[in-house]
């Protein structure tokens, strides 16, 4: 698929808050992949929403949603999906602002999904230097309950945002619950989806934490989400014990998403 060629079937979403220029970076070099691009600027107060809109006016192949205040990351995600749903598209790419993840790989992750549009293309991530050695520690928690939470469907990351998103099915499991809204949208989206049938299917991609001197911006706070982390991880395993007899019985049948 041509950069200048817009797919009718598969986007590129982009929430963004509070990223600074490097979401300018970010958009272009998504643009300069794939075409359409979208982004959701929610609620952000850094001048970027008038930049992104200023863009759009001049390229047919972006478009820029701004939600009026904060409301997180799964909720700008839930409006680009009701926005693409609504258009007609099947897939969305999320992929996030502040340059972390490889707008190259784009590509790649859409054919992957236009091969299997049953699944979810997630992410794994490969890890260089500038990991921060207490996040890559952490992730792996997550991922073990992850892995316990959908009886190994076979997801390799939990948390790594690149992903391309069947649009119907993750709309419908996120206006089914209050949740997944915030930092708990990544994990919660792939443990609900799997429950839901959506098989992963995982691809090496880079990811890169920038410093502050690169631009890098996080809006991570170790103390805030990781106890929404285990708020969320609390949930789903309440949830797992109840679905336990049906996941087993897929299991052993080879249903979705355990299936080749």
């Amino acid at each position: 698929m041509s950069a200048d060629l817009p797919s009718t079937s598969h986007l590129v979403l982009i929430p963004s808050y509070n990223t600074g220029a490097k979401v300018y970076e970010t958009v272009a070099a998504a643009r300069a992949q794939w075409c359409p691009v979208w982004v959701v600027v929610d609620g952000s107060s850094d001048g970027t929403a008038a930049g992104l809109q200023a863009l759009a006016a001049t390229d047919p192949g972006l478009r820029v949603w701004v939600l009026p205040h904060n409301q997180g990351k799964g909720a700008a995600v839930l409006h680009g999906l009701e926005q693409a749903e609504a258009a007609g598209y099947g897939h969305v790419l999320a992929m996030d602002a502040d340059g972390q993840h490889p707008a190259a790989l784009i590509p790649a992750f859409m054919q992957a999904s236009q091969r299997r549009p049953e699944a979810m293309i997630l992410g794994r991530p490969v890890f260089d230097a500038s990991a921060p050695l207490l996040r890559v520690r952490g992730r792996r928690i997550s991922n073990g309950w992850t892995d316990l939470e959908t009886l190994g469907a076979g997801v390799a990351d939990s948390l790594y945002g690149f992903r391309v998103y069947p649009v119907q099915a993750l709309a419908a499991v996120m206006r089914r619950q209050p949740w997944m809204r915030r930092f708990d949208f990544d994990t919660e989206a792939v443990v609900r989806l799997a429950w839901r049938g959506v098989k992963p299917i995982n691809l090496d991609a880079p990811v890169k934490y920038l410093t502050a001197a690169e631009g890098g911006v996080s809006h991570f706070r170790y103390g805030r989400d990781n106890l929404l982390l285990t708020w969320m991880h609390t949930r789903l395993m309440l949830e797992f014990a109840l679905r336990l007899p049906l996941l087993v019985w897929r299991r052993l049948c080879r249903l979705p998403p355990f299936q080749p």
